[in-house]
């Protein structure tokens, strides 16, 4: 007998815990979106069984059902649903970056014998759509489940044994524990590459040569500040008590280390940077977290005609998909004058392997 699961939104997390959940073959996926090209693309690429603009229809007979929908959606999306016919015991979950709210509101709004249980898979990529949807997209990843205290531990079971699918690292967590480190760790470093790039865009308006300057390892280091500004704006609004507090640190920390400088405390200074390079030299290089890291390849070429051709035919000719591909024109921070993309680790891996192996010198950034 199959286990019906809904997916509310056919993007490129719900499409790809889709994916994942596919592989077995007792299970039945429907997906449910507000636009039919979205559900048509989903339905032709295999990602779901079956496709359905009606919320009621996608979820009468669903065993359980992820919300895979930006932040703000969510919480119509549970109005809606408390209001409808669902199976018994049904399990609701969602793929958000907050939790705390969601979790609450969630208890609030649905009726009893629905089982809500928070979800966030930290994985992502640098695309976006169904089309970019993957069945690894979560492996290795934490995928942290957030039940309150009262919800029933054979839920959690459930859910946990149905996610096994995607090969993430399931972990449970208190709401609140769950936003004040996701807070600290990802939704702040959001707001500082956001606060820096506005800063040199406003130096650069008295002197063009900070844009120029800026185009190496300052623009590496804020790429987060490309991210979408609605779904931050939403993140930010959903987690500012917690956001608060890790600002008013921040400020203090700031503080601190400049009137080390302004006093010239040569000793102190040292200090400051030797413990930040010592903690973050300590963090797991190669594990998927609540940021999307860079798969990125420097690669020292010499300047001849074609040499970036005949890397990308090496590369294309052992299959090795690469996302994107740079010359660097300031390179202060950062070895190398071609920077590639890769696709995943795996990907970066054997690319690396390879034009090594051809006698490039190659970089990562450790």
């Amino acid at each position: 007998m199959s286990t019906t699961v809904a997916i509310l939104g056919v993007g490129l997390i719900g499409g790809s815990i889709a994916l994942a959940l596919r592989q077995n073959p007792q299970i039945r996926i429907v997906g449910f979106d507000l636009r039919q090209d979205y559900l048509d693309k989903a339905l032709n690429t295999g990602v779901i069984h079956a496709a359905t603009t009606d919320l009621q229809t996608a979820v009468r007979e669903a065993k359980v059902i992820f919300i895979a929908t930006p932040v703000e959606t969510i919480y119509p999306l549970i109005d809606q649903l408390s209001e409808l016919s669902l199976a018994p015991d049904v399990i609701v979950t969602d793929v958000g970056s907050i939790k705390s709210k969601v979790v609450a509101y969630a208890q609030q709004r649905l009726p009893q014998g629905v089982q809500f249980i928070g979800g966030h898979p930290m994985a992502g990529s640098h695309k976006s759509g169904v089309e970019a949807a993957s069945d690894r997209l979560f492996e290795n990843a934490y995928y942290v489940l957030t039940p309150l205290a009262g919800t029933p531990q054979d839920g959690v079971e459930r859910l946990t044994s149905l996610l096994t699918a995607t090969r993430a690292k399931i972990v449970v967590m208190d709401p609140d524990e769950h936003d004040q480190i996701v807070g600290a760790v990802s939704h702040f470093p959001h707001i500082m590459a956001a606060v820096l790039v506005n800063q040199v865009a406003r130096f650069n308006d008295q002197n063009e040569w900070y844009k120029r300057l800026a185009a190496g390892g300052f623009r590496d280091i804020t790429r987060i500040a490309s991210s979408s500004p609605r779904m931050w704006r939403d993140i930010l609004l959903n987690n500012k008590h917690h956001l608060l507090k890790i600002a008013a640190d921040w400020r203090n920390a700031l503080d601190e280390i400049m009137a080390k400088v302004e006093t010239a405390d040569r000793e102190q200074i040292e200090e400051f940077f030797r413990q930040a390079r010592d903690f973050r030299d300590g963090l797991p290089e190669r594990q998927k977290g609540a940021m999307q890291p860079l798969y990125d390849l420097y690669i020292d070429i010499p300047d001849h005609p074609g040499e970036i051709g005949r890397i990308t035919t090496l590369l294309g000719a052992k299959q090795i998909n690469i996302t994107n591909i740079r010359i660097l024109e300031t390179r202060e921070d950062v070895m190398g004058v071609l920077r590639i993309t890769f696709r995943n680790q795996q990907e970066l891996e054997k690319g690396e392997e390879l034009l090594r192996y051809f006698d490039y010198n190659v970089y990562t950034l450790g």
